[in-house]
């Protein structure tokens, strides 16, 4: 039985010894259904936000920087006004994660 919700990055991760053990990344496919967009203001360090609105539900944030991983390295500073992301379809995410 996973330690995590569904809706976690850690879903796939094992607890070794009490510890949470390497994370098992949760890819997020490409798909013809991605949009690319640009970060609006009122996302700026938000991905939280951008998730809710887009998912209806803000857990999801990390979905952003698993699909883009190259520009979001770390996933909250660099979710600035102005980049240009890949967001995945809600069918892709629910499907990618089991929802």
């Amino acid at each position: 039985m996973p330690l995590y919700d569904a809706t976690s990055p850690y879903f796939n991760t094992s607890v070794v010894d009490n510890y949470l053990d390497v994370m098992i990344n949760r890819p997020i496919p490409k798909s013809v259904d991605d949009e690319y967009v640009t970060i609006s203001a009122v996302y700026n360090l938000r991905p939280d936000m951008m998730a809710y609105d887009l998912y209806g539900d803000p857990r999801l944030w990390w979905v952003f920087a698993q699909r883009n991983p190259n520009t979001l390295v770390d996933p909250i500073n660099d979710f600035v006004t102005g980049l240009k992301i890949y967001l995945p379809s809600g069918d892709n995410v629910r499907t990618a994660l089991g929802l």
